[in-house]
């Protein structure tokens, strides 16, 4: 008798994500091919992996794929799907600013609650199991897109962990409204955010990342930075962050998002300076989508330098460095649809992350696990959790080349046929 949570499957998983023991899967392992897949069975009782086994030989190759269940570190769940009300039809920053400035006039927590749910029925169904999003929070809009986001958190909590970030301009965290709204975020197991933006020279920007460092560390939140997301002054931001990091202890995890000028660094500059963010244990989240869009447009032709957070150098460094789709359907990137494989594909021609490569495919499973403090890193292992994404495919370019339909196991449960 099959009980509630228990299963078995054969599948194709990718090897750098699968532990036999102690030790991960390498190339001489049976059915082990070129595009780092290998062939194993599943055993899972009760909603845990109990048992891993290689097939034996002559075992029929596996007819589908296994992935665990994916994470978004870097989302905009308050404004999704605002596009066709407040489009960005230039594309560019500053156009994606003044419509959000719009947008936000006009919230409501109907519409953010709306938003919301819209999102999570789509990171659901595609397999997402945490969304850290950010929130913007200062202005009219900032009490019933929190109101909203926290209530809808509370409703899909066993389905998908949701953190919120509050986002404001670094120097908010100065002011007594910051103080206060400091201690809501902690109370709510928050994160504390900030935009830092060129060319933010001087002291200023060193005494507000040293006030907003210090309130993370009182409450005990981590920090997940928008810096850097520019065409000019190259890792202005960053380099103010590490200039304060010299001078101060900081215990809670300290996340940079975008940090995309970084790519515009000379490479013995920029070597050096993720050398220092390894150091201080920096982390970063890169944003193909939108910045591609967004940055290092021309005025009459096509760019040909699109700032990109230089992933691979940083990996190199010893930077934790996740990927995560930003902005979906907003003001800031008209597309996207909070499906992981997609995001997957994307960053193929963009970031050239190819997922048979441990660096490429760690961005997306393990790497974003550890950024976001998830307890399990994603990891197929005996005693792990059955959450698991199965695809009805056999290679990578079935998977990438349109992302199919997809089955969910949570807990050890088919949630979706």
């Amino acid at each position: 008798m099959v009980r509630r949570g228990d299963g078995s499957l054969s599948v194709w998983i990718p090897r750098g994500l699968v532990e036999l023991g102690n030790e991960r899967v390498g190339s001489p392992a049976p059915f082990t091919r070129a595009d780092g897949l290998c062939a194993l069975h599943l055993t899972w009782r009760e909603g845990r992996i109990v048992r891993l086994q290689t097939p034996a030989e002559g075992t029929a190759e596996p007819e589908g794929m296994l992935l665990p269940r994916l994470l978004e570190p870097h989302a905009h769940l308050d404004k999704a799907f605002t596009w066709n009300s407040f489009p960005n039809l230039s594309g560019t920053y500053a156009g994606a600013m003044a419509a959000n400035l719009k947008e936000h006039q006009t919230r409501s927590v109907d519409k953010v609650r709306g938003r919301f749910e819209r999102a999570l029925q789509l990171a659901w169904r595609h397999g997402l199991r945490a969304i850290r999003t950010h929130i913007d929070s200062l202005g009219p809009g900032a009490e019933c897109s929190w109101d909203a986001i926290l209530e809808g958190s509370s409703r899909w909590q066993d389905q998908v962990t949701i953190q919120p970030v509050a986002l404001v301009p670094v120097e908010h965290w100065e002011t007594p409204e910051g103080e206060r709204l400091a201690a809501r975020v902690a109370a709510a197991g928050g994160l504390l955010g900030g935009v830092i933006s060129p060319p933010c020279s001087g002291r200023a920007p060193r005494r507000a990342l040293s006030r907003l460092l210090a309130l993370a560390d009182r409450h005990g939140c981590a920090v997940d930075l928008h810096i850097d997301e520019a065409s000019s002054h190259p890792a202005a931001g960053l380099f103010q962050l590490m200039r304060v990091l010299k001078r101060m202890s900081v215990s809670v995890p300290i996340t940079c998002s975008h940090a995309s000028s970084l790519s515009l660094l000379r490479t013995s500059a920029l070597q050096r300076l993720a050398e220092r963010m390894a150091h201080h244990g920096v982390q970063v989240v890169a944003l193909p989508l939108t910045n591609g869009w967004l940055l290092g447009r021309r005025d009459l032709g096509t760019s040909l330098e699109r700032p990109l957070a230089p992933i691979r150098q940083l990996q190199r460094a010893g930077v934790c460095v996740a990927v995560g789709g930003d902005n979906v359907q907003d003001p800031w990137f008209p597309a996207g649809n909070f499906d992981p494989l997609a995001l997957m594909a994307a960053s193929l021609p963009k970031a050239h992350l190819a997922p048979w490569e441990r660096l490429g495919l760690s961005p997306f499973t393990t790497a974003a696990a550890r950024l976001m403090g998830m307890t399990w890193d994603g990891v197929i292992r005996e005693g792990a959790p059955a959450d698991a994404i199965y695809l009805p495919v056999q290679s990578w370019t079935e998977a990438l080349a349109a992302p199919p339909a997809r089955r969910l196991l949570v807990g050890g449960i088919w949630v979706q046929d």
